[in-house]
């Protein structure tokens, strides 16, 4: 698949795959940010990505962040539609601090992955029922 990016700042590398069996390439953050303690913050990647269509772009914490750095994404994931690559239109990471202390992300560090996951787009038909009884609704098998 080949994708258009642009980087915000040419002297910090695109982002790569750092293994060959690699699902997700790894962000690098544009500048260093400074998380105040239980606040939610912005972490900017430095690009701006053209998702190609018929895909997404999810933007996902890398594993280790919880325990390296004390941050975690209090949405669990971010979405980049088809449509959202203009010129203000780089992808941020939204991230909580979940320590007693501020926490630096430092500029060119590795706290995200991007992930092309292929979509379809839906076209619904409402019905008045769907012709089965209720499994005990949300929660109910345990």
């Amino acid at each position: 698949m080949n994708v258009s990016i642009q980087r915000i700042d040419p002297t910090l590398p695109l982002p790569q795959y750092h293994t060959a069996g690699a699902a997700a390439f790894d962000l690098v953050t544009r500048e260093t940010t400074v998380i105040a303690p239980h606040a939610i913050g912005l972490v900017p990647g430095n690009v701006i990505v053209k998702v190609p269509e018929g895909f997404a772009l999810l933007i996902l914490p890398r594993s280790s962040l919880p325990r390296k750095k004390a941050l975690v994404c209090p949405h669990s994931l971010g979405l980049i539609d088809q449509d959202y690559h203009g010129p203000k239109d780089e992808i941020f990471v939204q991230v909580q601090n979940i320590s007693d202390a501020p926490v630096t992300v430092e500029r060119g560090e590795r706290i995200a992955q991007g992930l092309f996951v292929k979509i379809e787009r839906a076209t619904f038909t409402e019905v008045d029922s769907h012709g089965v009884e209720s499994r005990g609704g949300f929660g109910s098998t345990g």
